[in-house]
């Protein structure tokens, strides 16, 4: 097994397939959960955004967000069981990826949104994006890498007019500069915000420079499993650097899993339909 800096082991490669099976398939074992865990708390933040800003059709930006999965969640009242099975059966092995596709085009066709949302994602493979955005799970997709770029004019027309954004588990790669860069992609606007976060990545630098754009961040009681570690060998590296960054893991990854919190940022002047500076896409 390769691991990165932080301790975890590498996943690389189940995110730039043509498809999902790999993903599902690695993860499945590892009993990765978190976006299951994240849909009533996505979908209870969406319906209030919709019921207290009067935007019937909010637009959600998914920051990492694969093969689409957050938002097969929410539009399509799926769950993560029903992916494995879908992606991770051995009988799905041998099917094409055009296949796997009219499945998933089918499911599309055949429930209606759970509650009406438009979900653009943004990420750094290409493949992922391209087969969320042909199952019919993403409206729009923005492939970029906002860590080292600034977005182009075209990503920036994209992002506005955001009304949520949210993520489930990407927060530690991806860093405060990715999102200050999609808020200023906003004009004045200010979407409201829910990141799922592993505890080994301190949230501080995130909502230091959320503050300074004008949020004020809301640390939800309890933590989230995300996934077990991948070996012993994992667990130790990833228990070193959450020691050497200060955070308690007794009784918690000491115990094997890999555990998140919820983090709710808003801006402190709420923008609704009339907000002239919130721009339309």
């Amino acid at each position: 097994m390769r691991f990165d800096a932080t301790g975890k082991v590498s996943l690389d490669h189940i995110y730039t397939q043509p498809d999902p099976r790999a993903y599902f398939s690695v993860l499945r074992p590892l009993g990765y959960c978190v976006p299951q865990l994240a849909k009533p708390y996505f979908a209870k933040l969406i319906k209030e955004y919709r019921d207290s800003q009067h935007i019937a059709v909010p637009k959600v930006l998914d920051i990492g967000c694969s093969y689409g999965i957050n938002a097969a969640l929410q539009k399509y009242d799926a769950t993560m069981d029903e992916l494995y099975a879908r992606y991770g059966d051995e009988d799905r092995e041998g099917e094409s990826r055009e296949a796997l596709l009219a499945r998933d085009r089918e499911l599309a066709r055949s429930r209606q949104p759970a509650q009406p949302v438009r979900f653009v994602g943004l990420d750094t493979s290409a493949s992922a994006l391209s087969y969320a955005l042909d199952a019919g799970f993403l409206d729009d997709a923005v492939h970029a890498d906002l860590e080292a770029h600034e977005p182009t004019p075209e990503q920036r027309a994209q992002f506005a007019g955001t009304d949520l954004v949210i993520s489930t588990g990407c927060l530690g790669y991806v860093t405060e500069r990715t999102l200050k860069r999609v808020v200023e992609a906003q004009g004045t606007h200010r979407p409201w915000m829910a990141h799922f976060a592993l505890r080994m990545f301190p949230f501080d630098p995130v909502e230091q420079a959320l503050a300074e754009l004008g949020y004020r961040t809301i640390h939800v009681e309890g933590v989230f499993k995300q996934r077990r570690f991948a070996s012993p060998e994992e667990q130790t590296l990833v228990l070193d650097t959450m020691s050497s960054n200060g955070v308690d893991a007794r009784g918690l990854e000491a115990e094997g899993w890999m555990y998140a919190q919820l983090h709710l940022s808003r801006p402190h002047r709420p923008s609704g339909p009339n907000d002239p500076n919130r721009e339309q896409s």
